[in-house]
């Protein structure tokens, strides 16, 4: 399955700077990206959304995503935060709004209707959903009655996440991969850095080769500076057999974002 989406996307969890990140989403745009991915959390929409200003760019080509805090998620907290995020952003809607982790506020019922909600009010095009088990991404599609088309959690090449990743192929949504480069954890990894030193490159663009070969995995790095167009650059990497299969056969697991909350995540 082709992803939907588009690949790779911008992350900026940490990028909370204004002037800093708005620079980094307009040079992101400008090298080719048209995917930005921010939250409520993130504590950086208006920074997020001043870049996609900046940018000599139709807003209609990029797909702006962003994420409603837990502690929003509340029937009536989801849709005034969500009108919140759009101030923030400065746009009229959003492509892809996500339930950025199902704890704290996050009640099925109440959430998953205000979504709904939110979609038949024009405030966001799609629903996403990040951090959620199998069992909890069934519920929520019974409960939905817009389609899932993203789900968002941590995901490279020591986090593979098999059993998501079969989820989204048999349900025909996107697995959006944060912290795709093991946010800088993985990168001195013995077998990562043999296959970077095969390929002449680094093994921040094996990651992300690797999450490019994977149907329907959509990575979002995240990164500043010269990392931008690096990562958009691995694009170009084409990993072989031998080294999609020796990354298969690899039982190392490292995970990097909120092992508690995301325990259920294997």
């Amino acid at each position: 399955m082709t992803p939907t989406l588009p690949s790779p996307g911008l992350g900026t969890s940490g990028n909370d700077e204004f002037e800093q990140c708005a620079e980094t989403v307009a040079e992101a745009l400008s090298i080719g990206y048209r995917h930005l991915d921010t939250a409520q959390m993130y504590d950086n929409e208006a920074a997020v959304g001043a870049g996609l200003e900046r940018a000599d760019v139709a807003r209609e080509d990029v797909v702006v995503a962003t994420k409603i805090h837990p502690d929003n998620l509340a029937y009536d907290d989801a849709i005034e935060t969500a009108h919140e995020s759009l101030d923030r952003l400065g746009l009229d809607r959003v492509d892809l709004l996500y339930v950025h982790w199902p704890i704290s506020a996050y009640d099925p019922e109440e959430t998953l209707a205000a979504m709904d909600e939110l979609v038949e009010d024009g405030v966001t095009d799609h629903v996403g959903l990040s951090n959620f088990t199998p069992e909890l991404l069934d519920e929520a599609r019974d409960l939905l009655d817009a389609p899932v088309v993203a789900h968002q959690v941590e995901c490279h090449p020591l986090l593979p996440q098999a059993d998501l990743r079969e989820y989204a192929r048999e349900h025909g949504h996107d697995l959006v991969a944060y912290s795709p480069l093991g946010g800088g954890e993985i990168l001195d990894d013995p077998l990562l850095t043999e296959i970077a030193e095969k390929h002449d490159t680094s093994a921040a663009a094996v990651c992300l080769a690797w999450a490019f070969e994977q149907e329907a995995v959509v990575p979002i790095p995240k990164g500043e500076g010269d990392h931008v167009a690096a990562n958009w650059a691995a694009r170009d990497l084409a990993l072989d057999a031998e080294d999609l299969d020796r990354i298969a056969a690899y039982d190392e697991r490292v995970r990097v974002v909120d092992p508690d909350a995301a325990a259920w995540n294997q």
